[in-house]
């Protein structure tokens, strides 16, 4: 930090540098040797949109992975993210499906598919309403949901779009507009589940809901 020169235009927020450092004895800080400028992305600074998703993937990302562990996919999924916002934006979309590889990525793969509890098919006719379950790490129909703690209401719908993103189908199209209580009951359970796993407030979300376009429609 009192060396401005010695890395101009290196250390901006959100850039990817190749950083060379050394360690400091009886300290987790590091000694900056070198930080050689690989990509910057200038939109990320000038769109506060733009700004707010970034500020966030890589909160969730620092928070799920733990000091000093290397997961080069994290690193990679990190990196094509940013890269994603700078060319192409932000929607409702690309956040859901970031997050949602983030925690397969990481071991925390909510699982949408059947309840937790009893393995009732999601596709089953007579359940009307999910509850998703935090510490479960997956969904939960109705009856079995009224023994559980923490759990988030989850639309049939909902349910139906998380686990397309979260299979990566490039074919889903979502409608023009989603109304706001599956976009809320989405924004709830991807959010509160790093939450959970961060075990911290994520203190980017508030700024994010503020900015972002993802809340007032789907793309």
């Amino acid at each position: 930090m009192r060396s401005r020169k010695r890395f101009m235009n290196s250390l901006e927020p959100f850039a990817q540098v190749n950083l060379r450092f050394q360690d400091l004895p009886q300290s987790n800080l590091v000694f900056i040797l070198a930080a050689d400028l690989i990509v910057s992305y200038h939109r990320l600074a000038t769109s506060l949109d733009c700004l707010a998703h970034a500020a966030y993937l890589v909160e969730i990302t620092d928070g799920l992975v733990g000091e000093r562990e290397e997961n080069c996919a994290v690193f990679h999924h990190l990196r094509d993210g940013l890269r994603y916002l700078e060319e192409c934006g932000t929607s409702l979309r690309f956040l859901t499906s970031f997050e949602l590889k983030l925690l397969r990525l990481v071991g925390y793969q909510p699982m949408l598919d059947s309840c937790k509890s009893c393995d009732k098919d999601r596709l089953d006719q007579r359940v009307n309403q999910w509850y998703f379950s935090l510490v479960d790490g997956g969904i939960l129909c109705e009856v079995c949901a009224r023994s559980r703690r923490q759990t988030l209401p989850l639309s049939p719908k909902a349910v139906e779009i998380l686990t397309a993103l979260r299979s990566e189908n490039m074919d889903l199209r979502f409608p023009v507009s989603l109304p706001g209580s599956i976009i809320g009951e989405m924004r709830a359970v991807t959010q509160r589940f790093i939450q959970f796993h961060m075990d911290r407030e994520i203190k980017s979300a508030a700024f994010l809901q503020q900015f972002s376009s993802a809340y007032s429609g789907a793309n």
